[in-house]
């Protein structure tokens, strides 16, 4: 891997941390907070590809299982693992390596179409269904009430699938993400 490879991994972990600075909303209703760090896994997978972003998301929730307090609200440590919002978490690596795996067979005939459906069926639907999943395991509810408390993330994640796809093509052509991606 070249330095730049390993600076492009770094600076999107770095990212995806400093998404942590921006207050999550938690709801009366539910454990799990609307955050605005899945933007971030989005683009990684993205703007990155399968292999780097991936990379950066592992690497990421590695320095989260140190202790050190890059979830969003200033969470950290292993506790996070086990916790309500563990199968979100555990779902973030998976969204990075899926859209980017899907991005990348597509790049040099990419669409808005295209990056915009697949960020919305894995960087929202998938993440909410693994999520809502677990959430529900931990609060000890039924399929249908888990999904339907996890439903409440869809409208903000959907903008956060368009803002991430919206990224990726003012970005795209940026020479750094075009060498990544000849790579």
């Amino acid at each position: 891997m070249k330095t730049k490879d390993i600076v492009m991994i770094a600076m999107f972990t770095a990212f995806i941390a400093v998404m942590a600075f921006i207050p999550p909303i938690p709801l009366p209703f539910m454990p799990v907070p609307i955050v605005l760090q899945n933007l971030g896994i989005i683009l990684a997978g993205c703007l990155l590809g399968y292999k780097r972003g991936t990379l950066s998301v592992v690497i990421f929730l590695l320095l989260v299982s140190t202790g050190l307090p890059l979830l969003s609200g200033g969470r950290g440590g292993l506790g996070v693992f086990f916790g309500p919002s563990a199968g979100y978490i555990f779902g973030y690596p998976v969204v990075a390596f899926l859209i980017g795996l899907l991005i990348d067979k597509k790049w040099n005939k990419l669409t808005f179409t295209y990056a915009l459906t697949v960020n919305i069926i894995i960087g929202v639907l998938l993440l909410n269904l693994v999520g809502g999943y677990f959430m529900g395991e931990f609060m000890n509810i039924s399929i249908s009430k888990r999904y339907t408390l996890a439903a409440t993330f869809l409208p903000g994640d959907i903008v956060k699938a368009i803002l991430a796809t919206m990224l990726l093509f003012s970005l795209k052509d940026i020479p750094e993400i075009k060498r990544l991606r000849n790579t």
